[in-house]
């Protein structure tokens, strides 16, 4: 439905370290970096995604914009987890810890951060636990 989404970031070489490390456990990497020379903002840019194609862009537009939520979906609650881990121990700010979401449905299994801009960033994971 959506091919790619993005937003601005107050300080883009935080911001692109930052979601480099936290969207690492996803399979999730920067696939391309545009200079500020290239795009029609004046703003540099770069796109993370999987299998060479970039989905989830940041751009350096130097404010914060209003807070978004964004989900980025996984295979495995393991990388859920993990994603959680990472975005900590890059300076997110604890949005809800992972676990089941039975407001969603029985096998939503979530994980909530607020990045450094106070985006509302979340790995989600739909597959019954492991038994």
């Amino acid at each position: 439905m959506i091919d790619h989404f993005g937003f601005g970031v107050s300080d883009y070489e935080r911001a692109k370290a930052f979601y480099i490390k936290v969207l690492a456990p996803l399979d999730i990497e920067m696939l391309m970096e545009v200079p500020a020379a290239m795009m029609a903002s004046g703003c540099a840019a770069c796109g993370f995604g999987r299998r060479g194609k970039p989905d989830f862009w940041i751009s350096a537009q130097g404010k914060t914009m209003p807070p978004m939520h964004l989900a980025f979906r996984t295979e495995t609650r393991a990388q859920v987890d993990a994603f959680y881990r990472a975005a900590l121990e890059a300076g997110a700010t604890d949005n809800g810890p992972p676990g089941v979401r039975l407001q969603y449905h029985s096998n939503y299994y979530g994980a909530f951060v607020r990045d450094l801009d106070g985006h509302n960033i979340e790995a989600v994971c739909h597959t019954p636990a492991a038994t």
